[in-house]
Order: C-alpha cells, then structure tokens, then sequence
C-alpha cells in the first residue's frame, strides 16, 4: 500500500489504459508505472500530483469515462512484491526510478482516446 501525497493515481477500465498508453507512447511521452487489477479489469497509472486538488469539472469529466483519482491521502493498492500469475495485482510497467509521468499528460491522453471524433488505428 502507499498513501498517496508526492504520487497520485489514475485508475480506468483496462481497454481506456492500454489506448491511454499506447497514445502516449506513440506521441513519445513517458509512462511511468502502471499496475493491472485483472480481477477487476483495470489499469491504474502512477502519476506525478499536478492536477487541481479541487477542481470538480475534471474529476466529473473522469468519472463519466469510469477513471478515478487518487489523490492526498488515498490509499494506493500496489503488487505484492512476492506476487505470482494470478495475483489481485501485477505491474504492466513496473517502477525502474522516481519518474511518474505528469497527471495532465495522462489526462491529455485519455481525453484524446476519449474524444468521439474517429481514429486510425
């Protein structure tokens, strides 16, 4: 567990963070760590805490495409260090420093994938 403060966290459905992760790396912006929750078909990101503690018009937009926040003082559920296939969680990209990648990036991202207009894929 980590309680969120200098790492907040971005939770979504699976299918949202693969497109989410994919946008970004085909635009060269770093991901950070990202963990799965199979059990639950969801994907969280780690991200640097540069969103607006308050801003209710973003977190309203977020949770209408089923992505929640993790802000200061949540509590963040990572991998076990011991965890084995078939574990509650497992890491997609596990952390290799202190690089989490900019909130805003990761929301720039979703709201790209999240936009109605049609996509090459």
């Amino acid at each position: 567990m980590l309680r969120a403060g200098s790492v907040w966290a971005l939770t979504m459905p699976s299918s949202l963070g693969q497109a989410v992760m994919a946008h970004m790396q085909s635009k060269r912006v770093r991901v950070g760590p990202i963990l799965a929750h199979p059990r639950s078909n969801r994907w969280t990101f780690l991200i640097a805490p540069d969103l607006p503690e308050n801003d209710t018009r973003l977190f309203a937009e977020l949770f209408r495409l089923n992505v929640s926040v993790s802000r200061t003082g949540s509590t963040i559920a990572l991998p076990s260090p011991t965890a084995s296939v078939g574990a509650i969680r497992s890491w997609i990209v596990p952390p290799r420093n202190g690089f989490r990648p900019s909130g805003r990036e990761v929301v720039a991202a979703i709201r790209a994938w999240a936009d109605p207009a049609p996509r090459r894929r």
